[in-house]
């Protein structure tokens, strides 16, 4: 296993639209899924997209732990809101409550920074795993907000594009200072 290289905001290869994945059983595609793994740990991180580490394919990780849900969830809600240490080829993803919620966001490939985005709150999302069995889970809160960022990098859609207010996007040292009451990240 290696530790890859996070392309920045700026690279060519985060604009572009990523490829489907032929065959998410191939030797190749669970060697590139175990290095991405490593880099997103490296990099304390809760997901990575294939071309953030410069390879054009539809292949998203993620995980949503506990600890990142919101505090004043039901804990079936709380449930809800997390997933385990997930491997996506070609993702899908459906909208099942349009009714937007804002979070704070940062990338791996905008290093530093930090931005208020507003998402749907629940979605379903389906794609193949490395075994080639479809997984299909509903995502509500901090889960659901993390598999769209990933499943944008698919699409080369940074989190910034999806800012409504560039005011609310600032360094990771200042962040202490933001004190929209819609804020619960």
């Amino acid at each position: 296993m290696a530790i890859l290289k996070i392309a920045r905001m700026g690279h060519p290869i985060l604009a572009g639209v990523a490829a489907p994945v032929a065959d998410p059983t191939a030797p190749e595609i669970r060697a590139l899924a175990e290095d991405m793994i490593e880099t997103m740990i490296d990099a304390n991180g809760a997901g990575l997209a294939a071309p953030q580490v410069h390879v054009p394919l539809r292949l998203v990780i993620f995980q949503a732990p506990p600890e990142r849900s919101d505090p004043d969830m039901s804990e079936e809600e709380r449930f809800d809101a997390t997933a385990p240490l997930t491997i996506l080829a070609n993702p899908v993803i459906e909208i099942l409550e349009p009714e937007l919620e804002g979070g704070i966001e940062g990338c791996l490939s905008v290093p530093g920074l930090r931005g208020f985005v507003e998402r749907p709150r629940a979605i379903r999302y389906s794609g193949t795993t490395l075994s080639g069995e479809t997984v299909t889970r509903v995502a509500r809160g901090f889960h659901a907000r993390v598999v769209q960022h990933e499943c944008d990098h698919l699409d080369g859609v940074l989190y910034p594009m999806r800012m409504r207010d560039l005011s609310k996007l600032m360094f990771e040292s200042e962040l202490r200072h933001y004190t929209s009451p819609t804020n619960k990240a």
